[in-house]
Parts: structure tokens; C-alpha cells; sequence
């Protein structure tokens, strides 16, 4: 039954956000699930299978909510905003999975969940640049700067997240203009 895999992907979900995916063996995830380990193999052949359904399936909700923000129309703030936005809406109503690929991103370079994460991240990263690219229509001084940019805007917009999800601030508009004109502010001065 298909509902065993999403009951698996959601406990392993619940379990790694909340302890770290070193920390889960296949045992808890199993029994927090109230299934057994032999339904966990032949879904995913591994908890390091269970861990890469987990990624593409809540890394392609993140994707497709910065996509469909990132579409430059000639205005950079409008556009950065629009990003903030749907990082913003993904991280409130995906805490546990924004928490988790976080931990997984900027945990050591060779370990196993960095490596899992590492080409979703490169895929936000490519969306981001590409907005800067485009800007250099408008902003001519910004030119073969995008990595660099891409990288800083996407650092300003999880650190922010990281704020939220410990308690310490709320994502508001109010917070999205700021950051977005303080960043702005920075590749202009």
C-alpha cells in the first residue's frame, strides 16, 4: 500500500528533524510508524533510500514555490521579495523539513546527509542566480557577481529562517522588505 510509504516518509520526517538523521536507526522509524522493517526495505532498500524519498519529495515543494517566485519581470526588489515570500511560506508550513535540510546542508562536507542535500541546494542556488543574471539588464554593475549574490541572499533568507524556527522572530512582510532592502542596500553601496 502506498499509504505505508508516506506513513514511513512522515515518521522519518518527525524523527530527523527533531533528533538528526545519524541519531534515527531504521528500528524507530519502523516502530513509529507502526510497521514493521522488511515494508521500510522493500519501499526505499535503505534508510539511506528512505532519506533520499524523503528529500525529493519536500525538496520539490521547496523548488516549485522558488520557481514560480523567481520569475524576473525587470524589477529586482518585486522579485527578491516574491523569493523571501515563498522560502518564508515553505519554511512555516514545512518546519520539520526546513529544520532538517538546514542541519543536512551545514553539517560536515563528507558526510552522508550533507552529500543527500547538496544537489537540492545547488538547484535553489541556480534558480537564485539565474534572477541575478537577468537583473544585469537593469544593474549593469552587478555583472559576473550572481554566484556570490545567489549565495549571500539565500544566507540572509535562512538565517532568518533559522530565527524562526527557534522561537526568536516572526516572518513578516515587515521582515521581507527589510531584508530585501538591506540586501539591496549592500549590492548597490
Amino acid at each position: 500500500m502506498m499509504i505505508n510509504r508516506e506513513i514511513l516518509l512522515d515518521c522519518a520526517l518527525e524523527l530527523f528533524s527533531r533528533y538528526g538523521y545519524d541519531a534515527v536507526g531504521v528500528s524507530a522509524i519502523v516502530e513509529a510508524a507502526g510497521l514493521t522493517k522488511p515494508t521500510l526495505y522493500h519501499y526505499f532498500g535503505s534508510k539511506r533510500g528512505l532519506l533520499q524519498a524523503l528529500l525529493a519529495r519536500e525538496s520539490g515543494r521547496l523548488i516549485d514555490e522558488v520557481q514560480r517566485a523567481s520569475m524576473y519581470e525587470g524589477d529586482l526588489v518585486l522579485t527578491l521579495e516574491k523569493i523571501t515570500r515563498a522560502y518564508f511560506r515553505v519554511a512555516e508550513s514545512h518546519e520539520q523539513y526546513y529544520r532538517l535540510q538546514l542541519g543536512m546542508y551545514f553539517s560536515a562536507p563528507k558526510s552522508e546527509t550533507n552529500q543527500a542535500v547538496r544537489p537540492y541546494k545547488h538547484r535553489e542556488i541556480n534558480l537564485l542566480e539565474e534572477v541575478f543574471i537577468q537583473a544585469v539588464k537593469e544593474h549593469g554593475n552587478m555583472s559576473g557577481r550572481h554566484g556570490r549574490y545567489a549565495a549571500g541572499f539565500l544566507g540572509t533568507i535562512n538565517a532568518m529562517i533559522g530565527l524562526y524556527l527557534n522561537a526568536e522572530l516572526a516572518l513578516t512582510d515587515e521582515l521581507v522588505f527589510q531584508m530585501v532592502h538591506q540586501f539591496m542596500h549592500g549590492i548597490f553601496s
